[in-house]
């Protein structure tokens, strides 16, 4: 009786084909839309949840942790169960419906490009010499006071803004992307989202925040490494980059935005740090980086050329990532 053919040998690309890999496919494809379209412009899923998330603060806020704790519970947990629903929906109906569902929700999440672009808005206005207009743009950005900066000031925010939010709205995206899937970029969203409103040390949130604060550091752990890693990688000073990761960046307040802003002041030649100002309460954080010079305007278009960079870099690393724990799975399978 003759033998079944033998099935033809794989090929180097199959194991990332949409059948095999739809998850990485989809977070790759909303990669690529948020760089050709910036963020969905209208009902955004994350300003969506930021509505729900406001509304609940209303009613649940206490001025004691355990509140605080139920409701970053419930925002955050129902948030990320529902995506994992929504998840197990698409791989019953097939590999295409979970990577275009993958693909809408990283495009949502993802913020480089709007990122890039209001950081280039008040660099422009910094070219014309229209302190006013950056000033006006700056709360786009961060929470800083804007009134009493100068233009090297509005720039030195601008590339502080642009090495913390490179993690928070990219990098660590992509790294939950990969590792979970759609449960772990609208979880890790969500998380980001709650800490930006709830999780800073004002009076009212001191205590009730401290839950979405803490759980906010734990999320963006892993991915402020990759960001400070990649910077050093794809920055023009790869050695000042970590430098300055080492020595500088656990004097910084935030345990996440230290390395991100050191490896950034480094491999921009520049320093970070000092004297700012937020909600009317001024700070004086250590510099970071301090051989490097101070901060110009000209230097924000590097800033997010840099960015830029350490996207494109973590992208790789993660999708790689992913699948040579894929393959090793298999080898031990077998």
């Amino acid at each position: 009786m003759p033998r079944p053919p033998s099935p033809a040998p794989a090929r180097a690309g199959d194991h990332f084909r949409i059948g095999a890999r739809p998850e990485l496919a989809g977070l790759v494809l909303g990669f690529a839309a948020d760089l050709a379209f910036g963020d969905p412009r209208r009902a955004h899923p994350v300003a969506a949840f930021g509505r729900t998330a406001a509304a609940l603060e209303a009613r649940l806020w206490r001025d004691d942790r355990a509140a605080g704790a139920a409701y970053t519970v419930l925002c955050a947990g129902g948030a990320a169960a529902a995506a994992a629903a929504l998840a197990r929906l698409a791989r019953r109906a097939g590999a295409p419906a979970t990577a275009g569902l993958t693909a809408a929700a990283a495009w949502s999440v993802l913020g480089g490009t709007g990122l890039a672009a209001e950081a280039q808005a008040v660099g422009e206005a910094l070219g014309h010499g229209d302190l006013d207009g950056a000033r006006a743009r700056l709360p786009h950005l961060c929470g800083r006071d804007p009134q009493a900066l100068d233009a090297d000031g509005l720039a030195r925010a601008v590339v502080e803004s642009v090495a913390e939010n490179t993690s928070d709205a990219v990098v660590g995206a992509l790294v939950w992307g990969a590792a979970a899937g759609l449960p772990g970029l609208v979880g890790f969203r969500a998380v980001n989202t709650l800490d930006a409103m709830v999780g800073h040390r004002s009076p009212r949130f001191r205590r009730f925040g401290w839950a979405s604060a803490r759980l906010d550091d734990a999320a963006g752990f892993p991915g402020a490494r990759l960001t400070a890693a990649a910077a050093a990688l794809a920055g023009p000073e790869p050695r000042a980059a970590l430098r300055a990761w080492r020595r500088d960046a656990h004097r910084h307040p935030s345990p996440n935005a230290g390395p991100v802003e050191a490896a950034f002041a480094g491999a921009l030649g520049v320093r970070l740090g000092g004297t700012l100002s937020y909600g009317g309460r001024t700070e004086h954080r250590p510099v970071l980086n301090a051989p490097g010079r101070a901060v110009e305007p000209s230097d924000i278009p590097r800033a997010v050329r840099l960015s830029r960079a350490v996207a494109f870099v973590s992208l790789g690393l993660v999708v790689s990532a992913r699948l040579a724990a894929g393959a090793l799975r298999r080898g031990e399978g077998r």
